[in-house]
């Protein structure tokens, strides 16, 4: 094989195996390996971290290794041992004491996300999410089917919170909104409740849950809503126009297709949105993160 097939088996190994990768990451948060170095006082051996997380010392030197090779722990030997440690990006975005963790995000993704993604081809053909499939839960409504428990509504919305905890940051500074003195984060059953009087709604990580009618109904809903002069920040990761990037985004996208109802969007398709439904003055900004904003008007 020459250098470019050469190439190109390689990046096909790498994408075919990327779900392991994956697996690696969530099986080592659901085991509370990143949690116990942090709390130890040194390093730990494998023998160590295997008691402390109740686990086959063999299967956990595997795993620690691997977690080595993709740079999220570190190991130093020393005696013929090997001890293991936290790097800095484990120790920030992978233990829970971390005030930018995202464990929740990470189990959440292992147990419910992962799962549905193994129906991919079912949601290609049938173009519809893969609840029913997946947990034998009907997914009429949307959220029933996430919140199917206690226990995952919670790991949902603690998975939510964490993903602001990075991202906040850069979407609620990308324009001035000072001139807003009273803002509503909308939530609950915002199809049916009654929507509070504000000169901003917030809809972070909400219009890319639901097709462009259920949309178009809740951002009519808004603008009757909405003071004059009022306004409505659309917190979401935009699509470049031609819809061909970024790749993350293209992810989250077909993602929404396997668990929801909606689609990642252009800045074009939200000013059209948003135009319908009353709104003026469309602004967007790329953030340069994950997440982008978009400031219009009433």
């Amino acid at each position: 094989m020459g250098s470019s097939e050469d190439h190109a088996y390689r990046l096909l190994n790498e994408y075919a195996n990327g779900f392991m990768v994956s697996q690696v990451l969530f099986a080592a948060c659901e085991l509370g390996v990143f949690d116990l170095l942090a709390e130890a006082p040194g390093p730990l051996d494998v023998a160590a971290v295997a008691a402390g997380v109740g686990a086959n010392a063999h299967g956990t030197e595997l795993l620690l290794d691997i977690c080595v090779s993709l740079k999220l722990l570190k190991v130093e030997t020393r005696g013929g041992k090997a001890f293991y440690r936290n790097t800095e990006l484990s120790s920030a975005y992978l233990t829970t004491v971390s005030p930018t963790s995202q464990c929740s995000m990470l189990k959440y993704m292992g147990r419910t996300s992962y799962r549905c993604w193994g129906h991919l081809a079912d949601a290609v053909r049938e173009g519809r999410n893969q609840y029913l499939e997946t947990f034998g839960v009907p997914a009429e409504e949307l959220f029933t089917a996430i919140y199917r428990s206690e226990g995952e509504r919670l790991q949902f919305m603690l998975a939510l919170q964490e993903v602001w905890s990075v991202n906040g940051r850069s979407v609620l500074t990308a324009f001035d909104l000072s001139v807003f003195p009273l803002m509503c984060d909308l939530g609950g059953d915002f199809f049916k409740d009654p929507l509070p009087e504000a000169d901003l709604y917030i809809l972070a990580r909400i219009l890319h849950d639901w097709a462009d009618g259920k949309c178009s109904h809740l951002l009519e809903r808004i603008y009757h809503s909405c003071k004059p002069g009022g306004g409505i920040l659309v917190i979401e990761s935009l699509l470049d126009e031609d819809r061909r990037g970024p790749l993350l985004t293209q992810l989250y996208s077909l993602n929404m297709l396997v668990q929801a109802e909606g689609q990642e969007r252009t800045p074009t398709h939200y000013h059209m949105l948003l135009s319908s439904a009353g709104f003026r003055d469309f602004q967007f900004k790329k953030t340069g993160a994950i997440y982008d904003a978009i400031l219009a008007r009433k």
